[in-house]
């Protein structure tokens, strides 16, 4: 942090600081106002920002917020007479990391930059930490280091080059499109196409068409012949989402497609064989959807050679803190945002809460207090009231059926561990004896448990 862009309207104090800085083996640029800093701070690339709160023109409040839409990974740090301390804390608000008193003494300038460049090396060694863990629990473009979801990787790893089909089960938004699509890259058609379609997504007059292709003249507007997206995966893979929404008349040419690896184009008289490897989805019991006469008995069996179950998010809830701080990453980069991290009461709503949108819902969460988090690091005002008004995790866990003693011990546990910890403001010798348990074993249910975020 040895370059420093200085931002002052009052020439002496640009002097002072420049000639201080220098004399400490910073390289320093100076700028008169907001706009003239916005066109060297493109050239500078200056780690630090200092700038006055009040300048004619643009404020020192407007070149912040600027600064952190143009998402900016400066350290910003603010300098206000006695009067506009308010508007210092304001600024702080909006994403300055400090704010400097004037008058100021030298010492207080520079041990305010030490402190920066202390936490800007904290931030940088807990990005390269959570790039770490992100490389060490990713497989392929899943994230995950829960139990349940390791072994889905371990069944993935182990029946990917097998042309056999494969059922993914689970409800909506857990991640079953990611599944398949990990499955191909592991197999040695990753090379070839990986063609997805949703079953229920398209109307039952067009699916046989998208899927299979049609002749020129088959119906109306079949102006000339096209390939299926059967054909169109040639020796590679079909993902079939809500394959429980395709019509009967439809699963019976899928049967055929599946077991004698031939097609037919719509309006043809000829087979077409293919080569290509087909993974279903549903969020759907086909069991019972095959009892009630909606889903071909044979297809389901044809269909489910392999089976591959997602659990839902509240039931990996080890997977949360992953998933966040991989949102987070992803989103400051693609909205412009710097936003830090989680502080340690969102973390444990948004940990407790039960994501019946699974991931797809935690995602959206996500980038919803990023745009809306007016600091560095998303609060509990920042989420939605469904999610800081949840009920207790015990009430959720009876509310969707499950009864499991072991289920509800951990969440109590973990729950009690939590609290001790935030009393004794992380404090882990104090919370054992609070808990009345053996400082060990407080160390190895934090393990267990993954509380690392107070």
């Amino acid at each position: 942090m040895k370059r420093i862009l200085i931002v002052d309207d009052e020439e002496n104090i640009r002097l002072v600081l420049r000639t201080l800085l220098r004399r400490n083996s910073y390289e320093v640029e100076v700028a008169t106002n907001a706009e003239e800093a916005l066109e060297r701070f493109h050239a500078f690339a200056p780690d630090v920002v200092l700038t006055d709160v009040r300048m004619p023109g643009k404020s020192g409040m407007d070149l912040v917020a600027e600064l952190r839409q143009l998402g900016s990974p400066a350290t910003l740090l603010v300098m206000s007479a006695y009067g506009s301390i308010d508007l210092a804390l304001e600024a702080i608000k909006a994403g300055a990391y400090d704010y400097i008193p004037k008058p100021f003494k030298p010492d207080e300038v520079l041990l305010t930059l030490r402190k920066a460049e202390e936490r800007e090396n904290l931030r940088r060694e807990n990005r390269a930490l959570r790039e770490e863990i992100q490389r060490e629990h990713q497989f392929e473009s899943i994230l995950a280091r829960s139990d349940a979801m390791r072994e889905i990787f371990r069944t993935i790893a182990k029946i990917a080059d097998y042309k056999t089909t494969v059922l993914i089960t689970g409800q909506s938004g857990v991640g079953k499109e990611l599944v398949a699509r990990a499955l191909h890259q592991r197999s040695s058609r990753k090379a070839q196409p990986f063609v997805a379609i949703n079953c229920g997504a398209i109307p039952e007059t067009l699916l046989e068409s998208e899927l299979f292709g049609h002749k020129r003249g088959a119906f109306t507007d079949a102006s000339s012949d096209k390939r299926g997206l059967f054909e169109e995966a040639s020796n590679g893979t079909v993902f079939l989402d809500e394959i429980g929404e395709m019509p009967l008349p439809l699963q019976v040419k899928l049967l055929r497609v599946l077991q004698e690896e031939t097609l037919r184009r719509l309006g043809d008289t000829r087979d077409i064989k293919v080569n290509t490897r087909v993974i279903a989805a549903t969020n759907r019991d086909l069991a019972a959807e095959v009892k009630a006469g909606r889903f071909r008995e044979d297809l389901y069996y044809r269909l489910n050679v392999l089976h591959i179950h997602i659990p839902p998010l509240r039931e990996r809830r080890e997977d949360i803190g992953l998933l966040i701080d991989h949102f987070l990453q992803r989103n400051n980069a693609r909205l412009g945002t710097n936003i830090q991290g989680v502080d340690s009461e969102a973390r444990r709503l948004l940990t407790e809460y039960a994501w019946p949108g699974n991931v797809r819902e935690l995602e959206n969460t996500i980038e919803r207090a990023m745009v809306l988090c007016e600091g560095g690091q998303i609060t509990a005002a920042d989420l939605p009231q469904r999610i800081r008004e949840a009920q207790d995790p015990i009430q959720t866990q009876l509310a969707s059926g499950d009864l499991s003693i072991k289920k509800a011990n951990r969440i109590i546990e973990e729950a009690l561990i939590r609290k001790a910890l935030q009393r004794t403001k992380g404090n882990r010798t104090r919370a054992a004896e609070v808990l009345e348990i053996s400082h060990r074993a407080l160390l190895y249910k934090i393990k267990n448990y993954n509380i690392n975020d107070l």
